[in-house]
């Protein structure tokens, strides 16, 4: 499929996915959400990639938002179809067994802001104003920020960011733990890339598993999620990766990990 709203660069273990509508401040309209369906549907196939980067294109902005020009013509029907058609992105960035990076690089607003929420790790640049300014239109979040937004940084926090619709920068955002690390915008890059690195060194397998864990940590009772994490870690411990690793350390070498 050839991309019109997004870039996709792959160097080794690592994709870099951005969303490029620099015209409209890489607003999210229903076509590039496809193409992100897409495009991460492709990625989960490729075993040779680790780490995926979502970032926008230029200096002002990661994702301005929803396109407001869809948004005003839909309907309760177009509504729904709106909300499950974003959920159905965010779903898969979370479920995907890859570790995704969101490179805020500007302006995360409505859709924006939600598609940050939908990534493992978020790391800002210092311009980064993060937001969900749904209420000022009308409307409400719809693309998952109702839900995920409380489980990072709390709910009368959220509650209060939702009902407001006001805007927050990066370092109120690190404050609050909705971002990682606030860094220069010329540094951005090149630092989710250093951890995207790092991260594809690790064990690619225990990664993966981890990650299910993780999430499933916020869905169930402590119980039920260490029952899963013992049988998953009994998983791992069958593994070649777990042999590797375990030897390379007793053995005083950098393991070679092979996801399996």
């Amino acid at each position: 499929m050839a991309y019109k709203n997004i870039l996709l660069d792959k160097q080794e273990t690592i994709a870099t996915v951005t969303i490029s509508r620099p015209q409209v401040l890489n607003a999210l309209n229903d076509e590039t959400i496809t193409e992100l369906i897409h495009c991460f549907s492709e990625l989960q196939k490729d075993a040779q990639i680790l780490v995926i980067i979502l970032t926008g294109a230029g200096e002002k902005a990661f994702v301005s938002g929803a396109d407001i020009n869809e948004l005003k013509v839909a309907d309760a029907f177009g509504g729904v179809k709106k909300s499950v058609k974003g959920e159905e992105l965010m779903f898969l960035m979370e479920g995907i067994d890859k570790v995704v990076i969101g490179a805020i690089n500007g302006y995360a607003l409505g859709g924006g802001c939600e598609l940050a929420l939908a990534c493992d790790i978020r790391i800002a640049s210092e311009n980064a104003k993060f937001g969900l300014p749904e209420v000022s239109l009308g409307i409400f979040p719809g693309y998952g920020g109702t839900q995920r937004l409380p489980r990072l940084v709390g709910l009368g926090k959220a509650k209060e960011l939702i009902f407001t619709g006001d805007l927050i920068d990066a370092q109120e955002c690190l404050r609050i733990g909705l971002v990682e690390k606030v860094v220069p915008l010329a540094e951005l890059l090149s630092t989710c890339k250093n951890l995207a690195a790092k991260i594809a060194s690790r064990g690619p397998l225990a990664i993966k598993i981890a990650k299910k864990c993780i999430n499933l940590s916020l869905d169930v009772d402590l119980k039920t999620g260490c029952d899963y994490e013992a049988t998953q870690f009994g998983v791992i411990c069958t593994s070649q990766d777990k042999l590797e690793g375990t030897s390379a350390f007793l053995e005083k070498r950098k393991p070679n990990f092979k996801g399996q």
